[in-house]
């Protein structure tokens, strides 16, 4: 856990969080630390006593009145405790976190549930480890967060919702919950299930392969370490969009698997680079840092494995007026040495290069 970056000026308490896992306990951290009261519930007292004691907040009471409360369970869950939270607390607006918008609004609808003081939101953030001891207080800032407002959310109750957001370093973003679920099935929840795919094949690899292991790997597999349980879930809830997703996805490898039978058959080479392009095309429409779709060059600087070396890169990119836009570091197996690949704009490139070989530096290579 982190102190939070954001200090809260508009979330007034008591605040009610109803899960003190990974979302939860974050919510609880930055809330805290701005002064908020935040009331803790969970179903395992032992989730519920290792968040307080992390200090996400204080376990809830009778008498609490909270102004808002934030559910943030399981998405098998959501509309049982929403329905609960609705009832126990008739002045209090009530969001959930969870992932996937639509199928709890569809449940809480069948069953004739009181919505006009219910707003669905989803954070885009988390981390691969889940639980309260893997919150942090920063993990929404500069992360976009889903609110789906319909006709009979009133502003006051919006406002609330979108505050919370903002006092969490967010963006809020209104979306339907159609729009939400059809959204986080290409940009979250197919990417989940690619990477999970694409590790399960080194289950079985030959060690001898994956001692050639690059970025480029752990890249397209970092998220694959999730919560199986949890992901059963999300995509149980929302699986007719993901589905549509991996069914255009599934005829694009057909596509590329088809080329590769004959690599030199006419059209099986455009087929091939037709793919790689459209890819670079995607990747163009990424928001980049500070949410702008820009293209920044990479350079790699070799970094010996010793201590405060990484500092003394840093603090001389400073010198030459290099901002890091961002940064990837890379060890080889047995190497003395790691590769630090550096983002910067592309007006930067030459006066790092030339500055940091000057100064010793080796720069293994600068890609576009």
């Amino acid at each position: 856990m982190t102190d939070a970056t954001v200090l809260a000026t508009r979330t007034r308490g008591p605040v009610r969080i109803v899960g003190a896992g990974l979302l939860g306990s974050s919510i609880g951290h930055a809330l805290t630390a701005s002064g908020v009261d935040v009331a803790l519930a969970d179903t395992s007292p032992a989730q519920l006593r290792l968040a307080v004691d992390y200090g996400a907040g204080r376990p809830a009471r009778e008498g609490d009145t909270p102004v808002l409360v934030v559910v943030a369970v399981p998405p098998d869950v959501v509309a049982d405790v929403v329905e609960r939270e609705l009832a126990a607390f008739p002045d209090a607006v009530v969001t959930d976190v969870a992932s996937v918008k639509l199928e709890p609004l569809k449940e809480l609808r069948a069953r004739g549930a009181d919505l006009t003081r219910y707003i669905g939101s989803h954070p885009m953030a988390g981390r691969e480890r889940g639980g309260a001891i893997a919150a942090r207080a920063d993990i929404f800032v500069g992360r976009p967060w889903v609110v789906c407002r319909d006709e009979e959310t009133s502003a006051a109750d919006l406002t609330m919702v979108e505050a919370l957001a903002l006092d969490l370093g967010a963006t809020p973003i209104e979306m339907t919950p159609e729009e939400h679920d059809r959204a986080v099935a290409l940009v979250s929840h197919v990417p989940q299930i690619v990477s999970s795919l694409l590790a399960g094949r080194l289950a079985d690899a030959p060690d001898r392969s994956l001692q050639l292991t690059g970025q480029g790997l752990r890249d397209t597999t970092r998220i694959a370490a999730s919560a199986p349980e949890l992901w059963v879930q999300i995509l149980g809830a929302n699986a007719e969009p993901v589905r549509d997703v991996l069914r255009d996805l599934a005829d694009d490898l057909a596509t590329v698997a088809e080329a590769l039978r004959a690599p030199d058959a006419p059209g099986a080479r455009r087929a091939v680079a037709d793919t790689i392009r459209r890819g670079n095309d995607g990747v163009e429409r990424l928001p980049g840092k500070h949410g702008q779709n820009r293209r920044f060059e990479q350079v790699v600087v070799m970094v010996d494995d010793t201590p405060g070396q990484l500092g003394r890169l840093f603090g001389e990119l400073g010198e030459l007026d290099v901002n890091v836009e961002d940064l990837r570091l890379e060890h080889s197996p047995g190497a003395q040495f790691g590769l630090a690949e550096i983002s910067v704009v592309p007006s930067a490139v030459r006066r790092a290069v030339d500055g940091l070989e000057s100064r010793g530096w080796k720069i293994a290579s600068t890609t576009p």
